[in-house]
């Protein structure tokens, strides 16, 4: 049986050690070694950003990074970094990360208008909490993606 799911929010300079480095090695996981894409993880919007995330028992099983406006696009506040436990997967994890990231947004940036760069296989899944596509199909990582913007 799964613990209960237990919802935290900081910006950066609030983090522990110990969450940061949770955090950093449940991104590497997922996008390093479940993807077999390596890329530079630490691109410095960490800083600037606010960070969301789950724990069941102290391990943190799904996170999102709050980017306000002017970091990753300039006109809206975006959501990356979206990833979930592949071991505490089909718990509706994913759904709920992203419905706390959008309510984060909503009530730090006082806006609904969030733009992201989304995996293309993830469409369904962001248009199902009004994200709509906004641009062709491209390759980040070798991995393709699209942008998606929620007014």
């Amino acid at each position: 049986m799964e613990g209960k799911v237990v919802w935290h929010y900081k910006l950066f300079e609030e983090l522990t050690a110990k969450e940061l480095y949770q955090i950093i090695q449940l991104r590497n996981e997922v996008f390093v070694i479940e993807q077999d894409c390596i890329y530079q993880d630490a691109d410095g919007k960490d800083f600037k950003c606010g960070h969301l995330w789950a724990t069941i028992e102290d391990e943190v099983v799904a996170y999102s990074r709050i980017v306000p406006k002017g970091v990753s696009y300039e006109n809206e506040p975006s959501i990356g970094r979206v990833v979930s436990s592949g071991k505490h997967r089909g718990l509706g994890l994913g759904k709920q990360l992203i419905a706390n990231s959008i309510e984060v947004v909503e009530n730090r940036f006082f806006t609904s208008s969030i733009r992201i760069s989304a995996q293309l296989y993830l469409k369904a899944f962001y248009e199902s909490f009004g994200f709509e596509q906004v641009s062709e199909a491209y390759l980040e990582d070798d991995i393709p993606h699209i942008e998606m913007l929620r007014k």
